[in-house]
């Protein structure tokens, strides 16, 4: 009898162990995390376009002259006259200390070549100066480092080594689509490529020779000294003078014909009186 109450119960015991399992709702599968938006690349920034033109002699830095500006000059050819008045000017000197003592600011080169100063007036250099033949040359060179890409950031007007003033020897510069022009008041140039360009120097051919237009400014004439007026008195004393003296004349004059004509009746009475 006690074993078939402990079968029974144990029957039960099962039958409710079973129930509640199956009533149970099974675990939720844990959600698989959430993958993040592959980040979209940001467009590159396309590089400033050169507003001058490359040429085909030498557009970029080269190794074997370095920044030797006459070698640069020589081997692109056609700018004879310009590494001319470079050395006799000596304002080459200049400008390669000036490269050497520099740090971020570098140099631009404006470039005529000989056709643009052949340009000019025959003989117009020689007319000029010591002074100005220097000016002339280092007119064409700015104290900065331009690149090809920046001439539409320069501030007018832009300033020279010729530039010993605020306000004196200076020129515009006006860049838009892939031409830049130079105004200095007296000449209107466009640049025509890249002769040269490294991080510090840049040289530029130009077609034609930038004349400052401090030259054609006439030159103040000094004015001329005031002539000393007489003094007024003086001027009455001494017409006072020339009154009195007229005067004293006049009654000399009229007093020597009163005692000739005295003397001439006194003798023509005494002659009278011999032949009565």
């Amino acid at each position: 009898m006690k074993q078939i109450i402990f079968f029974l119960l144990l029957v039960l015991f099962a039958n409710i162990f079973s129930t509640n399992t199956l009533a149970q709702s099974p675990a939720a599968a844990p959600k698989a995390a959430a993958k993040p938006a592959p980040a979209t690349p940001a467009p590159a920034t396309a590089p400033a376009k050169p507003l001058v033109p490359s040429l085909p002699q030498s557009p970029t830095s080269d190794s074997s002259s370095g920044q030797d500006i006459i070698k640069i000059l020589r081997k692109a050819k056609s700018f004879n006259t310009l590494i001319r008045l470079l050395k006799t000017t000596q304002i080459i000197n200049q400008i390669n200390a000036q490269l050497v003592t520099t740090k971020n600011g570098g140099l631009t080169i404006l470039a005529p070549d000989d056709g643009a100063f052949s340009q000019l007036k025959a003989g117009y250099f020689n007319s000029l100066g010591e002074r100005q033949q220097k000016e002339l040359i280092q007119f064409h060179v700015l104290p900065v480092y331009v690149s090809s890409s920046n001439f539409d950031s320069l501030s007018n007007p832009v300033l020279t080594l010729a530039s010993d003033s605020p306000s004196g020897y200076q020129m515009n510069v006006t860049a838009y689509g892939n031409s830049v022009n130079i105004s200095t008041g007296s000449v209107n140039a466009t640049l025509t490529g890249i002769v040269y360009s490294d991080k510090t120097l840049a040289i530029y051919h130009v077609d034609k020779v930038l004349i400052p237009l401090d030259f054609s400014k006439p030159k103040a004439l000094a004015p001329a000294p005031a002539l000393a007026k007489a003094p007024k008195a003086d001027k009455d004393n001494s017409s006072s003078d020339d009154d009195q003296g007229s005067t004293k004349a006049t009654s000399g004059a009229i007093g020597l014909l009163g005692l000739q004509g005295t003397m001439f009746v006194s003798i023509f009475v005494a002659a009278l009186t011999m032949f009565i």
